[in-house]
């Protein structure tokens, strides 16, 4: 038995300098494209460690917090909890604005009964927005920022929870009057519901936490999260609110960065201890119809809605060769040609050295896996002794990101041929069909 691993072995190893060309062809994609960004977020990392050790809050701005609340039913009262349980010193104001109240009077009546519970907080002022029509996503944001009367607004999602160290967290950054927006962090509260769950959990530590945390050191936060970002409230409505379509956050942090050029001293940061905890799909259908939607917003916002805006002139050289570079080719094209380039290999060449090239990718993205996650673990991580209980599991996520890259290479042609963005569920379809088309 043993002499035939090690037979195998061999010829697998002979194969890869037997069909080189396939592997020169390769990996300067990796290098060319992806090597820079994750050297740019490790770098970004240390300067956010460094810089982040003796940060205090100068004052406490008051704080309006938006809760988008469609179908929560009694979860609602949990996220209303932990914000109003907040350590922080100054005003919160909390707008539970339930879209569709006449469909949703389980969130409604839940949302009202939270309310009356904590209307004896002085600093804490809890307030029920009924929709009663359903508009959507956006036009539930847009009635909260039209209601909201403090400084800052904050929108978050009506099935999250908050460490109570959020608001203290996030506010601090708004000491920098140059800032605009700043994007929360989101954690898998269900990370251990399966492996599909735990995979999640990684990518939103390693890309979306840290991630963030280290292009945010060099100005290019790529977006601010629907789910939980904050915004000064004068400047969210100068750029007009959230917009309609899907992808608003998307669309909402491209257009701040379309300012740039005639503001260069604005900033978007990312504060990666301002926790939230969300639910990640726990399904392969679940998880498939939520990057479909995701991905398939990027070719729409890139190519159609905001192709005109993607100039130098408006989001500056070093915003608009980052967008276009890790925008638009990591994110639109790269994923189509893994996919092809996968499909190429297995059509074409012997299954021994198909085999012998995916074991050694595999493991230059595991080694770059090991990395990532050890400088998150290492300067990021506020629940180490929890995070570390995912280390063992880094050996399934580069398979994990090739199915999802699989995934979005599905999404770029569906968004091609059915214009997916305009079958969304964040808004009720004569919502969509009324916004102007791209």
């Amino acid at each position: 038995m043993l002499d035939s691993v090690v037979y195998v072995l061999r010829s697998m190893w002979g194969s890869i300098w037997t069909h080189t060309e396939v592997l020169i062809t390769y990996f300067p994609l990796i290098i060319l494209v992806e090597l820079p960004l994750i050297l740019m977020m490790l770098v970004g990392v240390f300067k956010w460690y460094w810089r982040n050790q003796h940060r205090e809050l100068n004052r406490a701005p008051s704080l309006s917090i938006v809760i988008t609340c469609y179908g929560e039913g009694d979860a609602i009262k949990k996220t209303i909890d932990t914000l109003v349980e907040q350590i922080y010193p100054g005003n919160i104001e909390i707008l539970a604005v339930v879209d569709g109240a006449v469909q949703n009077q389980h969130t409604y009546a839940a949302a009202v009964e939270s309310q009356q519970h904590h209307q004896h907080r002085k600093d804490r002022l809890v307030r029920v927005v009924p929709k009663w029509q359903r508009g959507g996503r956006v036009s539930t944001l847009n009635t909260g920022l039209y209601k909201a009367k403090n400084e800052i607004v904050i929108n978050v999602d009506g099935d999250t929870s908050f460490d109570n160290d959020m608001a203290f967290n996030i506010a601090k950054q708004f000491n920098n009057e140059n800032v605009v927006a700043s994007g929360g962090a989101l954690r898998v509260r269900n990370w251990q519901d399966n492996l599909l769950t735990r995979m999640q959990a990684l990518e939103y530590m390693m890309s979306m936490q840290a991630g963030k945390t280290g292009t945010r050191e060099f100005g290019l936060l790529n977006n601010i999260s629907g789910a939980f970002g904050a915004f000064r409230k004068t400047v969210l409505k100068r750029v007009g609110g959230w917009d309609t379509h899907t992808a608003e956050d998307l669309d909402l942090t491209f257009r701040f960065k379309q300012y740039h050029a005639r503001y260069p001293n604005i900033r978007l940061a990312f504060t990666p201890h301002a926790i939230g905890h969300t639910d990640a799909p726990s399904t392969i259908r679940d998880f498939t119809l939520q990057r479909l939607r995701w991905d398939g917003d990027l070719l729409f916002l890139y190519f159609r809605k905001h192709m005109k805006g993607m100039t130098p002139k408006l989001l500056t050289w070093p915003v608009f060769l980052y967008t276009l570079v890790y925008g638009v080719l990591q994110n639109v094209l790269i994923p189509v040609l893994v996919v092809m380039y996968s499909m190429y290999v297995l059509i074409v060449y012997p299954i021994v050295f198909t085999i012998s090239a995916f074991i050694l990718i595999y493991l230059v993205y595991l080694a770059i896996v090991v990395i990532k996650f050890s400088i998150y673990w290492v300067l990021i991580s506020e629940r180490k002794s929890l995070d570390i209980n995912l280390i063992g599991w880094l050996l399934a996520y580069p398979s994990y990101a090739l199915f999802a890259r699989s995934i979005t290479a599905f999404s770029i042609f569906n968004e091609l041929i059915r214009r997916s963005h305009e079958e969304s569920s964040m808004a009720p379809w004569w919502v969509l069909k009324r916004g102007k088309r791209f």
